[in-house]
């Protein structure tokens, strides 16, 4: 059977990026690829936003299509950022913004069960993949669970850290995921452009004792990163 045109430029595209083109390189011209194969823009921009909705390609306005790196898929377990990037065969690194002293606030006390005045210690971090920043996480700790923890490195696993030096082993969590856009600040950090998508994921984890030691905040880049959720159907007593 005779591959269809628009058959010839989907398999022409999937060649550039899997095989010809390097991630962040530019993909012919939407106007060079319909003179090539003989279609109208509109089927090039079609099957664009198609690769685009795979993750496969990435858009910037008055510059083209550009060839997007490998979306990174996290299962919904308690692993931390850099047990994540090693199974991958990624070099997890961290940048540390700010690490302070606060009082806990309404929100992060009731997450954690402590009153809005009682310390806690705040970590802003942009987390790295390889060098290419993936997220920026806020995490906040009970400081009374982690004495002198700012006098440490949070260069590396905060989960390891917190095994090692404090005994605290986290073994659940509560977790939310929901979509955003970055603000232009959070998008500069992130080397995104402004207002892209993102998801946001908020989690509070808890111990061995089961008490609350962790809140934390994360914003993930959305063209980089993607969740992966186990659905299992529930047991029935038979009937449809």
């Amino acid at each position: 059977m005779t591959a269809t045109k628009h058959e010839l430029l989907r398999s022409h595209l999937q060649n550039l990026i899997e095989r010809e083109l390097a991630p962040d390189e530019r993909l012919p011209t939407e106007r060079d690829l319909a003179q090539e194969f003989g279609v109208s823009r509109m089927t090039v921009r079609q099957a664009l936003e198609r690769l685009e909705n795979e993750r496969r390609v990435y858009r910037v306005r008055g510059a083209g299509t550009f060839v997007a790196r490998p979306a990174i898929t996290k299962s919904i377990e308690l692993t931390s950022f850099s047990d994540d990037m090693r199974r991958r065969g990624l070099a997890p690194g961290a940048h540390l913004r700010t690490a302070e002293s606060v009082p806990a606030g309404a929100s992060v006390g009731f997450a954690l069960g402590l009153s809005p005045a009682d310390e806690v210690v705040h970590l802003e971090r942009v987390r790295t993949a390889d060098g290419v920043p993936m997220c920026i996480e806020h995490t906040y700790l009970a400081a009374a669970l982690v004495p002198k923890l700012l006098d440490r490195p949070f260069d590396n696993s905060l989960y390891d850290l917190l095994r090692d030096q404090y005994h605290i082993r986290l073994v659940r969590a509560e977790q939310s995921i929901r979509a955003t856009v970055l603000d232009e600040a959070t998008a500069t950090l992130l080397q995104v452009p402004a207002f892209s998508p993102a998801l946001l994921v908020e989690r509070t984890a808890y111990d061995q004792r089961d008490r609350p030691v962790e809140r934390a905040m994360s914003t993930y880049r959305g063209d980089r990163y993607a969740f992966e959720i186990e659905v299992v159907r529930p047991a029935t007593d038979g009937t449809a």
